[in-house]
């Protein structure tokens, strides 16, 4: 089973063993659904899931004191593949798409999608080009004509001068 890094473990909160977790995620509210999480490579039962602003306070099973708490500082946060949420249609883990060929209307190959850039109005594609180039692609409807993760592949609309070929 493949583990995905949700967060971090930050800090230890107050005495009676809570800890801070820096979410990775844009649904804090998943820690809610959560039964238990791996803090590195050990599985702890999640006993309480509370908010602090946008920090997830979490208390698990056994850690029962601050110094408990302060042991598991540091260390990242995983949940199961089988723990994921189901998305909704046309939408799409990163991770499921980081190594798609991407291809023009034409079906011609220009790159990989090395990874995407999610700190703007849009997501961007971060395409590295057949020539080793990297190039970025906003995410829209308007320039992404299909994604077919089966097939491994992402088909895109370019347009004169947005990409430097």
């Amino acid at each position: 089973m493949e583990k995905i890094k949700i967060g971090q473990i930050v800090n230890a909160v107050a005495l009676k063993g809570e800890v801070k977790v820096y979410n990775y995620s844009d649904y804090k509210e998943k820690f809610e659904e959560l039964d238990y999480i791996y803090a590195e490579e050990n599985k702890i039962k999640i006993e309480n899931v509370r908010y602090m602003k946008e920090m997830i306070i979490l208390k698990l099973e056994g850690i029962n004191d601050r110094n408990g708490a302060e042991a598991l500082k540091g260390k990242d946060v995983y949940i199961g593949e089988d723990q994921l949420r189901a998305l909704p249609e046309d939408t799409y883990y990163i991770r499921d798409l980081i190594g798609l060929e991407i291809k023009d209307q034409d079906n011609q190959r220009i790159g990989v999608l090395k990874d995407v850039i999610q700190n703007s109005a849009q997501d961007l594609y971060e395409i590295e080009l057949e020539n080793k180039k990297i190039t970025l692609l906003p995410a829209v409807e308007e320039f992404i004509l299909d994604i077919n993760v089966q097939e491994k592949f992402i088909k895109v609309k370019l347009i004169e001068g947005l990409l430097d070929l």
